[in-house]
């Protein structure tokens, strides 16, 4: 029906009822095979299987539904899929790599949470060339507007020209991290590559190209964050 957060709007602004019963709290329990959810006065059907995707995601593609003034969304590239599915976290518009989208909301909001501390990694070419001191501050946290960063794992991968590439381990995700850690370094981006989202990797996919999760992949991921039982 809608993503986590926009359901909790739908819910605090009284336009949700179970049982004919208006609630207001997004906490709020339910039984889904026996209780009667309503949405602004439409019933919704309780998912019996529910979707796992993983898209190579290509630079140039916005991670939204839709947008006014960008008409090139990651949902241009997902042809049949008849579920909705919702990204698990986001990518910038120019960066490239795992992206998950799921119709399963708890798991998404675990793997997304710094509680889980759900490890990702990416590839980043920066400006210049960071020394030893520079990159021991990124690894045990940059101060940025909102907040010290975690510690991070970060080595150099190699040099080409003026350039250098970086591999930076990071379990948390603020909104444009890895470019806000190397930019507060004095290194600017050039260009960002998401490897490894919870061991999730692109192999085999190429750019643009989605496959679903294997029930191994989803079973793991649901281990990692603590979600142990079998849906």
């Amino acid at each position: 029906m809608a993503s986590r957060r926009a359901s909790d709007r739908l819910i605090q602004t009284g336009s949700v009822k179970i049982n004919g019963a208006v609630v207001t709290h997004p906490g709020t329990r339910l039984n889904p095979r026996s209780d009667r959810v309503c949405v602004n006065g439409q019933a919704i059907q309780s998912v019996d299987r529910q979707t796992y995707i993983l898209l190579h995601k290509p630079p140039g593609y916005l991670v939204s539904a839709r947008d006014p003034h960008h008409a090139q969304t990651i949902y241009k590239l997902l042809r049949g899929i008849d579920a909705r599915v919702f990204p698990v976290g986001r990518l910038d518009l120019d960066t490239r790599g795992v992206l998950l989208l799921m119709d399963d909301g708890d798991l998404s909001f675990r793997l997304t949470h710094p509680r889980y501390r759900v490890k990702k990694v990416y590839r980043a070419w920066v400006r210049g060339h960071p020394g030893e001191a520079v990159l021991t501050g990124m690894r045990e946290g940059v101060k940025l507007s909102d907040g010290v960063t975690a510690s991070a794992h970060i080595r150099v991968m190699r040099a080409r020209g003026g350039d250098t590439e970086l591999e930076l381990v990071l379990h948390e995700g603020r909104k444009r991290q890895v470019k806000r850690m190397c930019e507060a370094a004095g290194h600017r981006v050039r260009s960002l590559t998401r490897t490894h989202f919870a061991g999730i990797t692109t192999r085999h996919l190429e750019l643009g190209q989605w496959r679903y999760l294997t029930q191994a992949e989803v079973k793991r991921l649901r281990e990692l964050v603590g979600l142990n039982h079998e849906q």
